[in-house]
């Protein structure tokens, strides 16, 4: 696999790169930037290219647009911020029009890349006839850097059909997340803890079949806990509950290795506002819902994860965006980031949560960008962005 490094080392001066980075940050209804963890992330391999004198050109993507270019996920307040952190203009530019005359160094952005509904179409021709554009767009002797890790396990035009007709390289930001991961699917030191959380089973069930021989220890909370209790007979009152996934989660229980909280905070509705209480797992009951890990799961999790020297986290503890449920979650990641471990976080709400309750990052051994794509790096999944790069697509 090339990388940002030798891209470099060959020279960038006056030359086009055509960028992919993830730049699809939470904006408020102002359209306010309110976690700028993915722009800061892709800082580092854009202003080395345009510190080396290349004309960059960034693509990225924001939200899921429907009908072509909708406002409200313009990259308008995204290339903003970009230049801000650069400390160098970034000019927007309108997906299918020319690029402005550019001197070295200068970075412009390309508007959502997701406007162009063949940006991630099923269809292999749509996709390639996009990619063609945005090669004609900078030139076939531009370079291309794949920078956009939460985006490389889609197979999209501007991740995988132009790492095809572009040369190619792994900018910083993919390079470290891979290594990471294959630190974590290769031999980690042990004991090895993985801290799982989130909503559903079903939504972790493939990382976890494929953990749970590798591990010494899974702790689950989040919403996905409850179907768990359930499975070990417990009432969950108005909890979130897969039916369907019960007895999947009594068979994953026989392993021994997964650990679930002994009480739960509970409230009579999804509220800041709820009335709460703290139970013990077989007092959970009708009309309340389990929002939260309680604090002696918390101090029994704490003690799990203080034993650990390899640490996987993916997933909040509880409803970490009101104040009443965010203790579980605060308690464990400021656990991890206190362990005498490598620790890493798996990306999505897990790095959203560090940063909105003040655990500082750098407390951790890497914060993952790309939460869906850490999660099938580790199920065993090939993803194309990165299959690509390494001449295996």
């Amino acid at each position: 696999m090339r990388t940002l490094d030798d891209l470099v080392a060959e020279g960038v001066q006056g030359r086009t790169v055509l960028v992919r980075s993830d730049l699809n940050v939470p904006l408020d209804d102002d359209r306010n930037i309110t976690d700028d963890g993915r722009i800061r992330a892709s800082v580092p391999t854009i202003n080395a290219l345009h510190e080396g004198g290349a004309q960059v050109v960034v693509t990225a993507h924001l939200g899921r647009p429907k009908n072509g270019p909708e406002e409200k996920l313009s990259l308008a307040p995204v290339a903003q911020r970009l230049g801000e952190l650069l400390g160098a203009p970034v000019r927007l530019v309108e997906l299918g029009k020319p690029l402005p005359s550019m001197a070295a160094g200068d970075v412009v952005m390309l508007d959502n890349i997701r406007f162009d509904a063949r940006e991630t179409s099923k269809d292999d021709a749509e996709r390639g006839a996009f990619a063609d554009e945005l090669v004609a767009l900078v030139g076939d002797d531009a370079a291309f850097v794949s920078d956009g890790f939460g985006v490389v396990h889609r197979k999209q035009a501007s991740v995988y059909d132009v790492a095809q007709r572009l040369d190619a390289y792994a900018g910083g930001l993919v390079l470290s997340e891979v290594e990471v991961l294959r630190t974590l699917t290769g031999t980690p030191e042990r004991s090895y803890a993985v801290v799982l959380g989130g909503s559903k089973v079903s939504d972790k069930l493939a990382v976890i079949e494929a953990l749970l021989p590798k591990v010494d220890t899974l702790l689950v909370g989040g919403g996905m806990c409850f179907t768990f209790l359930a499975a070990q007979g417990h009432g969950v009152g108005s909890s979130l509950l897969e039916s369907d996934q019960v007895e999947t989660c009594r068979t994953l229980l026989e392993s021994g290795k997964v650990v679930l909280p002994t009480d739960v905070v509970v409230a009579d509705a999804f509220s800041a506002d709820a009335a709460t209480r703290t139970v013990t797992v077989d007092g959970i009951e009708d009309g309340w819902m389990g929002l939260d890990i309680g604090p002696a799961s918390v101090r029994e999790f704490a003690a799990r994860i203080e034993d650990a020297r390899t640490i996987f986290w993916n997933g909040p503890m509880g409803v970490f965006e009101l104040a009443p449920f965010a203790e579980g979650t605060r308690g464990v990641a400021q656990a991890i980031a206190d362990a005498d471990a490598f620790s890493v976080v798996g990306g999505g709400d897990s790095a959203a949560a560090v940063r909105a309750l003040g655990i500082a990052e750098d407390a951790f051994s890497h914060i993952s960008t790309g939460g869906g794509a850490s999660l099938e790096f580790l199920e065993g999944a090939t993803l194309p962005g990165v299959a690509v790069l390494e001449g295996d697509a």
